[in-house]
């Protein structure tokens, strides 16, 4: 059942008291209260920057030649990107900072020739920060360095390990960016104990199941979390429903979109569909063409 659906039968999931799944804290109230009707018209997309991934010309290696850009300056240039999700160690503090230094650098090279002004970016160190202290440290050296890519960084992705019980208070880090739990999302439950450690947002990610991605929606935004839509390397069908769940839940900040990166050709068939979605101009994703049933993906 999708919203569209729901204007028209009203299935009982959308007309559910969440208190059913969730708990007593939501009694009187619905799912629906929580998603937006119509899809928002446009969301900034994250790219990706890999941690082997060259930022300009100087640093390739080995060149694809399938016509698409080799390197970040030539996709910030070539989408107009303002949104870049920076893969860190997180067990070698020198090469983080310097890293994300070093994509500042190539986002103020490139901003004359993109012509925008805007960015902002995530840090994902691949739950390997061995405590608070280390990403601390990372977030104060670049402050101190560099303050315009500090003041750029939107939110930290899952610092530390996904296994909450292991635990490793953030409360700290948090009074600085909004640390945003991804992998070690596993339900209400985790979400729960996760605040608890610190953790002031939550990914959403389409694979992980729509029905519970929607009502974990729900709870982040009754609990005033950041909320953000992240990617697996979705291609073709698996985006639509993806951007399908960004673009209808109330204040996600972004969606991420790396196949058009890693895989394009999946998504060639895709994108005759839904140009908006898969053909990414002004560094943003043109979600308000997903009015089909569902989340969107199907066209009525």
């Amino acid at each position: 059942h999708g919203l569209n659906c729901y204007q028209t039968y009203g299935p009982p999931f959308f007309d559910d008291d969440l208190s059913e799944y969730l708990d007593e804290n939501y009694a009187g109230l619905k799912l629906h209260h929580f998603l937006r009707t119509t899809p928002v018209a446009t969301l900034p997309m994250y790219h990706l920057v890999g941690a082997l991934d060259p930022l300009t010309s100087a640093e390739e290696v080995d060149p694809v030649n399938d016509g698409h850009p080799e390197h970040l300056e030539e996709w910030i240039v070539r989408d107009g990107l303002t949104h870049l999700k920076i893969k860190l160690n997180g067990d070698d503090l020198c090469w983080d900072v310097e890293r994300i230094l070093s994509v500042d650098d190539v986002v103020e090279k490139s901003r004359a020739r993109s012509k925008r002004d805007t960015a902002n970016y995530s840090l994902d160190f691949n739950e390997r920060c061995p405590n608070v202290e280390y990403l601390l440290e990372v977030l104060h050296q670049v402050k101190d360095r560099n303050p315009r890519a500090y003041d750029r960084v939107q939110y930290v992705e899952q610092p530390t390990s996904r296994d909450l019980d292991v635990w490793c208070p953030l409360h700290e880090a948090a009074k600085l960016k909004p640390i945003v739990l991804d992998e070690g999302l596993l339900g209400y439950g985790s979400l729960l104990q996760a605040i608890e450690l610190g953790y002031t947002g939550v990914a959403f990610k389409a694979c992980k199941g729509q029905s519970s991605s929607l009502l974990l929606a729900a709870a982040a935004q009754h609990l005033g979390l950041f909320c953000c839509v992240q990617d697996l390397t979705c291609p073709g069908a698996s985006l639509i429903h993806s951007a399908g769940l960004a673009a209808h839940i109330p204040g996600v900040q972004a969606i991420e979109a790396n196949s058009r990166q890693y895989l394009p050709a999946a998504n060639e068939a895709w994108s005759k569909r839904f140009p908006g979605v898969f053909d990414i101009r002004d560094g943003v994703m043109h979600t308000g063409q997903l009015t089909g049933l569902g989340l969107g993906a199907v066209p009525v």
